[in-house]
């Protein structure tokens, strides 16, 4: 295992070849600028695996069998940063626009959909359950359903489970936290989302620029703080088929430095700099 002060030899081609891994499996666009930070983020996971060169890691990484280790190529170039009822402005009007409505479909018989499109570590789609239950309360009875998706199984797996440092869940709303979480008695400075708001989020792995298993139409997808990443190309696309995958009258929020420029060839009228609706 390599020491942690060895050089790696980072050269110009070993770069380009990591440019061309992010494009072609996440659409990720690394200027030159990211150069050092490419080598600062990647350099551990060489150590980690043992490998003795950029040139070799990425020689393996290529590989059927490094599958899972471009995983978290990807995860390590890109920031994983979230929190609870993150941009709580988006969190109001779910819960004072959206689900309102979505109650009253699924009161007449109809079905409720939510996305966490870029959920990282699950706080996004638990904040969506949260509110979910606040407005809708029986909803784990009813179609009511919120898919939580990212393209790093690691932190898809952290959502699922549920389990976060304690400290990370004092953004929860007092009422909220008293009725769904609970100290983890396994895992001391722990605490765990819990009781039937857990029938709500289903979180699955899913690559935003690859294709989408997705059969049911949508009335909320937050898909937020991701295009940052993207070319103006793979942006623009994105946009389109979050916007198609929208109910009539659904609702895309979006990161609070992020915009849909093209709003009309994606049927959608701003509402706010970050929200917008799917016309129809």
């Amino acid at each position: 295992m390599p020491s942690a002060d060895i050089d790696f030899g980072y050269s110009d081609a070993d770069f380009r070849r990591v440019r061309q891994i992010a494009m072609a499996e996440a659409g990720i666009s690394l200027p030159e600028t990211k150069k050092n930070l490419v080598y600062s983020r990647l350099s551990r996971r060489i150590r980690e695996t043992g490998y003795p060169s950029f040139n070799s890691y990425l020689d393996f990484v290529v590989t059927k069998a490094g599958e899972k280790e471009r995983d978290k190529l990807i995860c390590a170039i890109t920031t994983n940063v979230t929190s609870f009822f993150r941009e709580g402005h988006h969190f109001e009007h779910l819960h004072d626009v959206v689900l309102p409505q979505i109650a009253r479909n699924l009161k007449a018989g109809g079905m409720g959909r939510l996305w966490s499109g870029a959920c990282s570590t699950g706080q996004e789609a638990w904040s969506m359950a949260m509110t979910t239950m606040d407005v809708i309360p029986d909803a784990p009875s009813l179609d009511m359903k919120i898919l939580g998706t990212d393209i790093n199984r690691d932190v898809v797996d952290v959502g699922r489970r549920g389990v976060y440092l304690s400290q990370d869940l004092n953004a929860i709303p007092s009422t909220m936290k008293k009725k769904w979480v609970v100290e983890d008695k396994d895992e001391p400075g722990y605490s765990m989302i819990t009781g039937e708001i857990r029938e709500l989020p289903v979180f699955n792995i899913l690559n935003l620029n690859s294709n989408w298993p997705i059969r049911k139409k949508f009335d909320a997808i937050f898909c937020r703080n991701v295009v940052i990443y993207f070319s103006a190309e793979t942006r623009e696309a994105l946009w389109k088929r979050l916007a198609d995958q929208l109910v009539p009258g659904g609702y895309l929020y979006v990161g609070h430095s992020e915009r849909v420029e093209r709003q009309d060839e994606c049927n959608l009228t701003a509402e706010s700099s970050t929200i917008y609706r799917k016309r129809g």
